[in-house]
């Protein structure tokens, strides 16, 4: 189902709604290009999103692009760490809507 080749299907997304394909590539590209935060420290942060959206495309895009920026193993070792504790912590604090209040 995930292959990398699919993503050449876009191009038929982009014939079919290209202002709005224009408009999303531009702000994907605003979004990560240098600025207050870092390349590195951006692509870094697509990982731990792509780790808990669990998109497989975005975790080949963007560990790639975080090793061209300079990222370690250790680094997105860590990143992976990060995205499961917040994966986990919001299990845990969804768990409270499942106790009503009680007087």
């Amino acid at each position: 189902m995930y292959d990398m080749k699919n993503l050449s299907r876009l191009k038929t997304i982009e014939a079919n709604a290209s202002e709005a394909m224009k408009a999303f590539w531009a702000f994907d590209k605003a979004a990560l290009a240098d600025g207050s935060v870092p390349v590195k420290y951006k692509e870094l942060i697509a990982c731990a999103v792509a780790f808990t959206t669990q998109c497989p495309y975005c975790i080949a895009i963007h560990s790639e692009r975080a090793r061209e920026a300079g990222a370690s193993d250790r680094e997105l070792a860590e990143v992976v760490t990060i995205a499961a504790a917040l994966r986990a912590g919001a299990a845990i604090t969804h768990g409270t809507h499942a106790f009503p209040d009680r007087p």
